[in-house]
């Protein structure tokens, strides 16, 4: 989501740099640094690292596990704060009220949640949908095998539909898990830029996620006309919208009924079309509040 933001700031004409927050798994890049879409990205060192280069930047944008120090940096040395918040957890809630910092949502239903503050917008996680959009392929896909994320259902369903292939895309983050079943092929953790040829093998998209915030593959597999059937999060009920299938987490049954039903062609192609058009107005969306985003950053 950041990158994407960053990468509008980049076509404002304006200089990003990025500091990692641990160090890199690559030697050669720590003192080096390297650059992504435009953005410098500065490998992390030592604790020294951000206050330097803070005080030669004019705004602050920050997220995550790197929220605290930033915002008191930034208040420290003065300077104006973009906070962009993921998620309503407890930590992200310890920092939503700040009034003194910009508050970015990344949707409706977490400014609501939070509570929307004077200095705030909302900036849906963007993405380009021409980086993913791709001919569907064959198979019930699941990206990321972490339990979290559905790879019970996922399996369970697979054990249920031998006849029917299955792709499981080890995931970045979370306790991944690896089962041997004939009709499931495993591929592993997969770069943003390659994710086009996951979605080239992909005909479903399953989403059995136990919590998200937005959820950005479903919004991904849509640029394809990729149906999604995803549990009924507060983020996925507005991200897939009109165009997701919506079955309760632990309704196995309803799971394979869903899947079995896109198995049938007009099915499939009615279900795709509504796909391709929640695409479109998310695209919509993504042009309308990257233009806000820049704009809040230049009056800030």
């Amino acid at each position: 989501m950041l990158h994407t933001m960053l990468r509008a700031l980049v076509d404002r004409g304006h200089e990003v740099h990025v500091l990692e927050s641990r160090p890199p798994l690559n030697e050669r890049y720590r003192h080096d640094g390297y650059v992504v879409d435009g953005t410098q990205v500065h490998p992390h060192r030592d604790k020294e690292d951000l206050p330097e280069l803070m005080a030669e930047s004019d705004i602050v944008v920050t997220h995550l596990e790197n929220t605290a120090r930033a915002v008191i940096l930034s208040r420290w040395m003065q300077k104006p704060c973009f906070v962009v918040l993921h998620n309503d957890h407890e930590n992200t809630r310890s920092w939503s009220s700040a009034q003194d910092v910009w508050q970015v949502y990344n949707s409706e239903w977490l400014r609501d949640e939070l509570g929307p503050t004077a200095q705030s917008l909302i900036v849906r996680p963007p993405i380009l949908s021409e980086e993913y959009r791709t001919t569907p392929g064959e198979a019930v896909t699941l990206v990321n095998l972490s339990p979290e994320k559905g790879s019970g259902v996922f399996y369970e369903l697979a054990a249920r539909m031998p006849e029917t292939r299955f792709l499981g895309v080890v995931g970045a983050h979370g306790d991944q898990v690896r089962r041997d079943l004939p009709n499931v092929t495993l591929v592993e953790h997969q770069d943003p830029h390659a994710m086009r040829e996951v979605y080239a093998r992909t005909r479903v998209l399953l989403m059995p996620s136990d919590y998200e915030s937005w959820g950005r593959v479903g919004v991904e597999a849509m640029a394809s006309g990729i149906p999604v059937i995803a549990s009924p999060t507060a983020g996925l009920t507005e991200s897939l919208g009109h165009a997701g299938v919506f079955v309760p987490r632990d309704d196995l049954d309803g799971w394979e009924s869903a899947v079995r039903r896109l198995q049938d062609g007009r099915s499939w192609r009615a279900a795709s079309r509504r796909a391709k058009a929640r695409s479109n107005e998310l695209d919509a969306h993504r042009i309308e509040d990257l233009a806000a985003w820049c704009d809040a950053v230049e009056s800030a």
